[in-house]
């Protein structure tokens, strides 16, 4: 069996100490966790380790850590995997507690404000419709599937730890209270839909606090993809419901899309003003203003140059139109999970059949939607195949 060095973070604040690595020695075979090594290690070597566990079966969420800087839980981390990223020599592993989070002691961490508070924040809860059924709601199958993939989240908190909004805006609701949010949202039988989305849009630390960073996707060990749901939240508001935010998020999107669809590549001069309604909308003149300084800056470090600035030479090409037309020309939006219903045979029978009842999650898929559609900006060429793919 080999040889592992688990170097443990270690912290105990009622010794008043500063936090410090300790580094123990473990033997065992590449495919146990991460977890059974540390238990091991308490067990044998230091009582006095703190993790917080419980069904050593990736389902409670109750051992989220941070294992050679990737977030996740320990006891569905493998040794071998774990390793694998190591920086710090060969069967390294460096356990951390998760990011964004006090610290109680070594790996446990306070997750009640950074997580719980922000769970409790969105009304994790079904508000039923009027008149309740005498008996049962009936809610459409794929309704359903829509929000199963949210509703497997275990609330380990993998993609708070990781999330860089949170990390630079402690107040962010986080990805982890907004997949819990779309849960209610996607749900037909919720009778709130449209003062859930108008409360997350107004919060200036709401949906649109998000920066696309796509780390808690990579974090979350049930792909959950958080943020896609974010982005759902976002068409919601913005497309389905029409809300204007306070915090322009919902324009701010509308003119990236806009600019991309005239230029093909990003023209940032443009982008500002028509965030606010264009050049000389009353909403526009005070945020140019205020930009005056950074433009002064750029424009004498030579960074920004004014016939680049003022006037931009490219123009979307065809390619970047036949995106635009076929996402536009589509009968109705598509919302992709990591779910599949239907039937296996009809499938079989058209491959190309998506029959509005297979949901898949694409895990690179270049979506440029128009109005508050997630867009994906790309500043060189980019292959785009428009033909759906069977699962």
């Amino acid at each position: 069996m080999p040889d592992y060095t688990l170097r443990l973070r270690r912290y105990n604040p009622e010794t008043g100490e500063a936090p410090r690595f300790e580094d123990f020695k473990v033997e065992m075979d590449a495919h146990r966790s991460v977890l059974e090594a540390i238990l091991k290690v308490r067990g044998d070597q230091d009582g006095s380790i703190g993790i917080r566990c419980s069904c050593r079966a990736a389902i409670c969420g109750s051992c989220g850590v941070r294992s050679n800087g990737k977030p996740g839980l320990a006891c569905h981390t493998h040794l071998d995997e774990a390793a694998g990223r190591s920086k710090d020599g060969e069967n390294v592993i460096v356990v951390e507690p998760m990011g964004n989070m006090p610290v109680i002691k070594d790996l446990i961490v306070d997750m009640e404000e950074v997580h719980w508070k922000k769970i409790r924040r969105v009304t994790p809860w079904l508000v039923a419709k009027q008149p309740v059924p005498e008996r049962e709601y009936i809610v459409p199958h794929e309704a359903m599937v829509d929000v199963t993939q949210t509703m497997a989240c275990i609330q380990c908190g993998a993609c708070v730890s990781d999330c860089l909004s949170m990390e630079m805006d402690p107040l962010f609701v986080g990805p982890a209270a907004l997949a819990k949010a779309y849960r209610f949202v996607g749900d037909p039988r919720d009778a709130e839909h449209e003062t859930r989305l108008k409360d997350l849009s107004e919060d200036k630390h709401g949906i649109y606090d998000c920066t696309h960073c796509f780390n808690c996707i990579e974090a979350c060990p049930k792909g959950v993809a958080p943020m896609s749901q974010i982005m759902r939240l976002r068409r919601r508001a913005g497309s389905d419901f029409g809300i204007d935010d306070r915090n322009n998020g919902h324009r701010h999107e509308t003119a990236f899309v806009k600019n991309i669809r005239k230029n093909g590549l990003l023209h940032e001069a443009d982008l500002l003003p028509d965030s606010y309604g264009g050049k000389f909308h009353p909403r526009a003149v005070p945020e140019l203003i205020g930009s005056l300084p950074v433009v002064l800056r750029a424009l004498r470090t030579g960074k920004v140059t004014l016939p680049k600035a003022l006037l931009h030479q490219h123009k979307a090409s065809p390619e970047i139109k036949r995106i635009f037309e076929t996402v536009e020309g589509r009968d109705q939006r598509l919302e992709y999970n990591i779910y599949i219903s239907g039937n296996e045979d009809d499938l079989a029978d058209d491959p190309s059949d998506q029959g509005g009842e297979v949901a898949v999650m694409v895990e690179e898929t270049v979506v440029v939607e128009q109005a508050a559609e997630e867009v994906v900006i790309v500043e060189e060429t980019v292959e785009i195949d428009t033909e759906e793919s069977s699962p």
